[in-house]
């Protein structure tokens, strides 16, 4: 396969394994990343995880601000195959029609299912017991192009978004190499994907807060799908704390969204169907922390009986 020309297009570092193996197996003529980022107070330019890959090995680094727009570059080269793994951006038909063999993206979610930006944390906050990555076809639509192979594995009961990030990260890279041959040679026939699809927005803001109106189990799928980032949060005197991991415990509760118990080390909010114990905590403007040390920097009278937002 090293005679075949490939474009890879992603940035993030769950990118990073397929584009490491494009490079050892294909001819890797370009890659095509997001804009770098200015980062700090000094706004230092910050290149994206697949970018530093591409410049180890010499590759040329393409980074339009839209592609939608600016793609002249890719079309001074002769492409076999273009590869997308959580690239960022919409891929216009002008690109898609370029290679030989076609477009194929890597997806992080059974398709149809969690068509969208952020498939991983969905799925882990949806309470599902199993997920996987689906090897695409690329056409105009969002996520919505035949599929040519699909790899599950379990979502098991202590797996964050960072943890399920990096399992479905080399699961990508192993199912993509397990069909590239064919792909690259013509033979594959995608399989239409049905209608019954749901969505993967992006996670907003506003998802990133706790609703204690909740039963107990929604409320610690929603802290790890959020879990290393971006983190989901609570108010308490209008003051926010992000909420890194907490224990479920049913039992009987009156009312909701409460702190009903404070001691040694516990930090109780009542649910719809039990208590959260916070047990790792980043109070705004701190470091992250177990909640033992958060207890005895505070006044127990301060918090208990508070209303949590």
């Amino acid at each position: 396969m090293k005679d075949k020309n490939v474009v890879f297009m992603g940035t993030p570092e769950f990118s990073v394994p397929v584009l490491e193996m494009l490079i050892e197996k294909t001819n890797v003529v370009m890659v095509v990343t997001q804009p770098d980022k200015e980062v700090g107070r000094k706004k230092d330019l910050v290149y994206s995880p697949v970018k530093k890959v591409a410049m180890e090995h010499n590759i040329p680094v393409f980074q339009p601000i839209r592609i939608r727009r600016d793609y002249d570059e890719l079309k001074k080269l002769d492409i076999d195959l273009i590869v997308t793994c959580a690239y960022g951006q919409i891929i216009p038909k002008e690109v898609l029609d370029l290679p030989k063999h076609g477009c194929v993206n890597v997806h992080a979610s059974i398709l149809p299912k969690y068509r969208g930006a952020a498939p991983i944390q969905w799925a882990i906050m949806n309470g599902d017991k199993k997920t996987g990555v689906t090897i695409m076809f690329m056409d105009e639509g969002m996520d919505t192009g035949d599929i040519i192979k699909i790899a599950e594995i379990p979502i098991e009961s202590d797996d964050n978004v960072g943890t399920l990030h990096d399992k479905l990260s080399i699961l990508g890279k192993d199912t993509l190499e397990s069909v590239l041959n064919n792909i690259l040679n013509g033979i594959v026939i995608g399989i239409k994907q049905t209608d019954d699809y749901t969505l993967a927005p992006m996670i907003k803001r506003e998802d990133e807060r706790l609703k204690f109106n909740d039963f107990g189990i929604n409320i610690i799928n929603k802290i790890r799908a959020l879990n290393p980032w971006p983190l989901a949060n609570i108010l308490i005197d209008d003051k926010e704390i992000k909420v890194i991991e907490a224990e479920f415990i049913k039992t009987n509760s009156k009312g909701t969204g409460h702190v009903v118990e404070i001691s040694k080390d516990k930090f109780g909010i009542s649910c719809k169907d039990g208590i959260i114990y916070l047990k790792k905590i980043k109070p705004f403007g701190k470091k992250k922390m177990d909640i033992n040390s958060f207890i005895n920097g505070i006044k127990v009278n301060d918090y208990l009986n508070k209303v949590v937002d």
